[in-house]
């Protein structure tokens, strides 16, 4: 059974998501110098052009043929923009899991784009790749991104206590960590089944885009 995610891309009406390349080098360093994102991830602050040309060359590349995961460009269909990322790590093939996250320019917030490209990811997880969990975790402060997994269908198992760093703005500008807890979402393949009809109507077949 394989151990390694294959190098392709998925679509569905409005987006495309496939494997990073280096064009996206300068929208890939202005989302991620976004406030909010900064403030829910642990990327570098500030990211540089450097940093994302070593994600999209070194790091992402060597994630998925190590088995770990896969990284996703998460596009605009019609205009290719980069919208954001969807990243899957922490794989465990004899589980069949994977942990899934999500983030999306600011530009781009609003439209349901993390939603639809973390559904049909796990679309794909389900029945392509036979996967059978997914997890999410979620700072408790981020509740935009709590609001992306129960729409897509999640179920929270509980919190990690303390167990999330998050970042706030100091008062001379810098950032400084600040723990809090994680909350711990699930996604098997039944619960699927009730956001099918809201989320799945303007997706298209699963497809090699490269």
């Amino acid at each position: 059974m394989t151990s390694t995610f294959p190098n392709i891309s998925i679509s569905t009406e409005r987006l495309v998501l496939r494997p990073l390349d280096e064009d996206d080098v300068p929208s890939l360093t202005a989302m991620m110098n976004d406030e909010q994102v900064a403030a829910w991830t642990s990327v570098p602050q500030p990211f540089t052009e450097s940093g994302a040309r070593t994600w999209i060359t070194e790091y992402a590349p060597t994630q998925r043929t190590e088995g770990h995961g896969i990284d996703f460009a998460v596009t605009e269909f019609l205009t290719q923009r980069l919208v954001g990322v969807i990243q899957l790590t922490k794989t465990n093939w004899h589980v069949r899991s994977t942990e899934l996250s999500y983030i999306i320019a600011p530009w781009a917030r609003g439209e349901g784009y993390a939603s639809e490209s973390a559904l049909v990811t796990a679309q794909w997880l389900f029945t392509d790749q036979k996967f059978e969990r997914i997890e999410l975790r979620t700072a408790a402060d981020n509740t935009a991104s709590q609001q992306v997994a129960q729409k897509i269908g999640c179920i929270s198992e509980g919190v990690l206590r303390n167990a999330c760093i998050a970042r706030a703005r100091a008062e001379d500008g810098t950032w400084t960590d600040v723990r809090t807890d994680f909350i711990v979402w699930s996604l098997l393949p039944e619960d699927l089944e009730g956001v099918g009809e809201q989320l799945r109507d303007g997706f298209t077949s699963f497809g090699d885009w490269n």
